[in-house]
């Protein structure tokens, strides 16, 4: 079975993944998510995992970020999300992720591209702070 569209296979891993991704809140590693699915008993393996991972982003259904870890090290994180693009606002703390519509940012990378003379411009943003529970 291939998802509408994507040319990509709908498998049990695959849809473990996602059900696994949507379940948790923030942003998450692949390996902390192959985590949860093997402490739920799954077999999974990690490979499958970051490949559904990437096909989910592909296809809208996650976002994904850049991070640095403790260690210093860089990583994808990755978040179950709707399709309509969004920005979001990410507690350094907890990892609490708030999706957030910005129409000053949009208008702002707009008017930045148009006046260096890019055409079809895109962009992501985070904004990192505490959130309110956290300040608590």
């Amino acid at each position: 079975m291939t998802t509408a569209g994507s040319g990509k296979r709908n498998t049990k891993q695959k849809d473990a993944v996602k059900h696994a991704l949507s379940e948790t809140t923030g942003f998450v590693s692949a390996q902390d998510l192959h985590l949860v699915l093997r402490n739920h008993g799954s077999t999974v393996g990690l490979a499958t995992v970051y490949r559904a991972l990437a096909d989910l982003a592909a296809a809208g259904d996650a976002d994904s970020i850049q991070a640095t870890s403790a260690a210093g090290t860089a990583e994808t994180l990755f978040r179950a999300c709707g399709q309509a693009h969004h920005h979001h606002l990410i507690c350094t703390d907890c990892g609490k992720t708030v999706e957030i519509a910005a129409a000053t940012v949009e208008k702002w990378a707009e008017a930045i591209a148009a006046e260096n003379g890019f055409t079809e411009a895109s962009h992501t943003i985070e904004i990192y702070g505490r959130c309110a529970s956290c300040n608590a």
